[in-house]
């Protein structure tokens, strides 16, 4: 457990310097008149997960969290079998986007993650399944103006409905 927490620091941390040096290919300050650059949340959210990482990485050292005074194996079986569920999950979720949409792939996952892996209510399961969607449709689309792969054509109708809301 020890080995795989400072593991998983070093390449968050690794990962974390590769978005904010990639980020800095646009700009990641406040453009007078247009709002954040192109590399803003991108540079300042990798920049605080490299902070995390040190945190993580300093109470490693310090021996302060129980995974690094732990001598226990990183993943037992009931931790393997979790970790492919969720993994195959993303899998899925990824691939479903070009059929169904981000939107609809992401109400999928929700719906898979929230009832089958969380074992949640069918009501919570529903709601939060139609809704978190529907609310990131109108953040992405509406709010920031910001287009997200819509799938196939069989999901259009849905979104001229959508965008009917919005204009």
């Amino acid at each position: 457990m020890r080995q795989g927490e400072i593991s998983l620091v070093g390449v968050l941390a690794l990962f974390s310097i590769y978005l904010m040096w990639k980020s800095t290919e646009l700009s990641i300050g406040y453009i007078s008149g247009q709002g954040p650059g192109g590399g803003f949340w991108p540079f300042w959210l990798a920049l605080g997960m490299l902070l995390s990482c040190v945190a993580s990485a300093w109470k490693w050292w310090r021996a302060q969290s129980p995974a690094a005074r732990s001598e226990e194996p990183f993943l037992d079986d009931f931790g393997w079998r979790t970790l492919l569920h969720i993994g195959g999950s993303v899998v899925a979720f990824v691939a479903l986007i070009s059929i169904v949409s981000m939107y609809g792939a992401m109400a999928i996952f929700l719906f898979y993650y929230l009832r089958f892996l969380g074992c949640h209510s069918w009501f919570l399961t529903f709601i939060m399944s139609i809704l978190l969607p529907i609310g990131m449709f109108f953040l992405f689309e509406g709010l920031m103006q910001i287009s997200i792969p819509q799938g196939l054509p069989f999901t259009q109708p849905v979104f001229d409905l959508l965008y009917d809301i919005i204009y």
